[in-house]
């Protein structure tokens, strides 16, 4: 008796989390997408980003991812939503399923290259980073299809043979959707392996992760039994495959030529507000400013000594406004006294100086009779001597005059 006779496919394709109803594919969906991130975002800061970069960038590749993988399911499936007797609104039911892995890729990549190009950050090593987890997800994803009881392989008898009661086919048929998750976790270890072991850069990681996917890829879709476009003889899907294939191949091999080795930082480190501001202006001034910190206590020191300088300055000034008022009011004060003394004692002095001058007068005029008479009046003796003394003699009496 086998003990696994066949996989069940489950009864209901919604799991209903009390009044709210959740579909068991968009859930796969969910879990897969926060697996990625937060796998990506440990592997992202292991190689010297900044924790929560991941994060930010997925608000912009995981819509682009739903929007290109459902874009790429309808274009490849056209005649399920735009034929005779098909309504054109189903297109945008996501929820009913319908993506494509390469849209996703393609929309996802878009919307990355979008995010690093606002942040600075080069988008091959953000691509090795987030390979795993992008192999993990896809491992959670399909179970979506396990849900929605499609996109299962060729009927066998297996004992691990998927049971299928759709209205369309019924038996057991290769769970294609199981392979494929099985194949993804491989890949996904494949690619953790491989990058610790040879330090993949350069987007070479995610290189391995491509090439690994689509070489399981080719199998689950030789299994495959819905409609599917061909051309020949190979799906739509396969020469998908095969081009991806071919170009991870060459990028793999021309990138470890030009750039081997590893990149030695993967995003730019960005300085705390104004501290590009502070250290511009030591720089200004000729001095390092390594510690913001200790630039702040040094400006509020800064402040408060010219607070205290303008303080001291101010009462220096006050001080000294006041001094000379008072010197002004003592120097008044002192001209008035001597005004004042002057005053007093102008009267006397006025008169003893009008005394000394009369007397001075008088005295002047009698000494100064009896030197002239006594000039004018020669001796006798000189007279006799020089003819000439009486007639100098003379002279004096005759240019002077007569004194009133």
């Amino acid at each position: 008796m086998d003990i696994l006779a066949s996989i069940p496919s489950p009864s209901e394709s919604e799991i209903h989390l009390g009044p709210l109803p959740l579909r068991g594919y968009a859930l796969c969906i969910i879990i897969g997408v926060f697996l990625a991130i937060w796998l990506s975002g440990r592997r992202w800061v292991a190689r010297g980003g900044q924790p929560g970069t991941v994060a930010d960038i997925a608000v912009w590749a995981v819509p682009f991812g739903l929007v290109g993988a459902r874009v790429y399911h309808v274009v490849t499936d056209y005649e399920l939503y735009f034929g005779e007797g098909r309504d054109w609104v189903d297109s945008f039911k996501i929820w009913d399923g319908g993506i494509g892995i390469w849209g996703a890729v393609a929309g996802g990549a878009l919307g990355t290259w979008i995010a690093c190009r606002r942040r600075g950050i080069a988008l091959p090593p953000l691509a090795d980073a987030i390979a795993p987890g992008l192999a993990f997800a896809q491992a959670v994803g399909r179970w979506g299809n396990w849900f929605n009881q499609e996109l299962y392989g060729r009927a066998t008898d297996l004992p691990w043979g998927l049971e299928i009661d759709n209205g369309i086919h019924h038996g057991t048929y290769h769970p294609t959707f199981l392979y494929e998750s099985l194949w993804c976790l491989g890949v996904g270890f494949l690619v953790l392996w491989a990058d610790r072991r040879f330090r993949l850069g350069h987007g070479r990681a995610f290189a391995v992760y491509v090439i690994a996917y689509t070489t399981g890829r080719f199998w689950t879709e030789y299994l495959r039994i819905d409609e599917a476009h061909t051309f020949f003889g190979l799906r739509l899907n396969d020469w998908t495959s095969l081009l991806v294939f071919t170009a991870a191949v060459l990028y793999l091999v021309f990138s470890a030529r030009l750039r081997p080795g590893r990149e030695e930082a993967v995003e730019p480190v960005a300085e705390p507000e104004g501290a590009a501001v502070e250290a511009g202006g030591a720089e200004a001034a000729g001095a390092p400013a390594k510690d913001p910190e200790g630039a702040a206590a040094s400006e509020t020191a800064t402040d408060g000594d010219a607070s205290a300088g303008d303080g001291e300055a101010e009462e220096a000034g006050e001080a000294e406004e006041a001094g000379e008022a008072e010197e002004a009011g003592e120097q008044r004060a002192g001209e008035a006294e001597a005004e004042q003394a002057a005053e007093r004692a102008g009267a006397p002095e006025a008169a003893g100086a009008a005394e000394a001058g009369e007397a001075a007068e008088s005295g002047e005029a009698a000494g100064t009779a009896p030197a002239a008479e006594a000039a004018e009046t020669p001796s006798a003796e000189e007279a006799d001597r020089t003819p000439e003394g009486a007639g100098a003699a003379r002279e004096p009496e005759a240019a002077e005059g007569p004194r009133a």
